[in-house]
């Protein structure tokens, strides 16, 4: 029960980011490990998020290639697949904007932290870490950031093939969005590389956090 109602408070302080925080602090967890575990959340999604635009690719070429059967199926398919993408796409971009919350709390107490030293040598070892560390972290949200950026045009490529088959539903339609096609499966595996890239300077990070 006790378990129970310390989650329930922290949902319930989810808006108030300063008392979140502190919360969380008198329950032993710092800024610095929040942050490392939202880190990890967005590398979580970001993997999902490859599988899903994948199989929306390979539910698109399927209709591409479309030659007979069951075209409204084909049609329910990547719709389905559309929805599934935007959902992917919603849930990455609200991690990384957690990411930026926590990692903005931790600067700010670090920065206000380095006023506290009476020795001088250690404050100066600090600041540097400090420097290093936001460095670091200014890479890796461009990192994310750019994922999430490249997955709106393909979200936009995705909805106009769907809306298009909504309103001509018949094989000839087809043909018309074929010319699409190349660009959306380029766009794709653009994607999928920004988010291997991502994902690679996010463990970089995450070494760095706990080496500090």
């Amino acid at each position: 029960m006790k378990f129970l109602s310390i989650t329930f408070l922290l949902l319930a302080l989810g808006g108030c980011q300063s008392t979140y925080y502190s919360v969380w602090e008198k329950l032993g967890v710092e800024k610095r490990e929040i942050l490392v575990d939202r880190v990890e959340a967005v590398s979580d999604a970001q993997e999902d998020a490859q599988q899903q635009f994948s199989s929306a690719l390979e539910e698109l070429t399927s209709l591409i290639e479309f030659d007979g059967g069951d075209l409204q199926k084909n049609y329910d398919n990547i719709k389905d697949q559309y929805e599934a993408s935007m959902e992917s796409a919603e849930l990455l971009t609200s991690r990384v904007g957690k990411v930026e919350s926590v990692a903005e709390a931790l600067f700010d107490e670090w920065r206000e932290e380095l006023e506290q030293y009476s020795n001088e040598k250690l404050r100066r070892d600090s600041a540097k870490k400090l420097a290093q560390t936001e460095r670091n972290y200014q890479k890796l949200v461009k990192a994310m950031k750019r994922s999430v950026e490249k997955m709106d045009p393909i979200l936009v490529a995705l909805n106009d093939n769907v809306l298009y088959l909504k309103h001509n539903l018949n094989a000839s339609a087809i043909g018309a969005l074929q010319g699409e096609f190349g660009k959306i499966k380029n766009d794709i595996k653009l994607l999928i590389d920004e988010m291997n890239a991502a994902i690679s300077q996010s463990n970089q990070f995450i070494e760095t956090i706990k080496t500090n």
